[in-house]
């Protein structure tokens, strides 16, 4: 797996096929939001496109957060962030039920250092494929 690139919306690819192609790509927030950001948009739109190209396939949007705030706080705004992402890629045409949404809070980090640097790459919606 490949480390984001969390200050730029993302264009790293952190899912991989078997062919070592990228599959989907990884979207981050910023602190305490959900909103989509603006350098964000391609890259979800280039994951829409793959999403409807994977025929029987669905896939979960992972909703993550950095360590700071509750765990209760951290579970609820990583479901804001699983199901904006949701939302977007469904305006886009992707059909709901390809799409489910989970959210992890703080308990998946990507990066373990207490750093905002570290933190950056945490506050994400991570796509695995099912």
């Amino acid at each position: 797996l490949e480390q984001p690139a969390p200050d730029s919306g993302s264009n790293q690819p952190v899912a991989r096929s078997e062919s070592a192609q990228p599959i989907l790509t990884d979207i981050f927030f910023d602190l305490d939001r959900y909103t989509i950001r603006d350098g964000a948009h391609s890259v979800l739109d280039t994951n829409a496109a793959v999403i409807n190209n994977l025929a029987g396939k669905s896939i979960v949007i992972e909703g993550h957060c950095d360590e700071r705030g509750t765990q209760a706080y951290n579970l609820v705004l990583g479901e804001k962030r699983a199901r904006s992402t949701k939302h977007y890629l469904e305006d886009l045409g992707v059909p709901a039920a390809k799409l489910k949404i989970v959210s992890y809070g703080e308990v998946r980090p990507l990066c373990h250092q207490h750093e905002e640097r570290c933190w950056q790459q945490n506050r994400r919606a991570h796509f695995s494929v099912q």
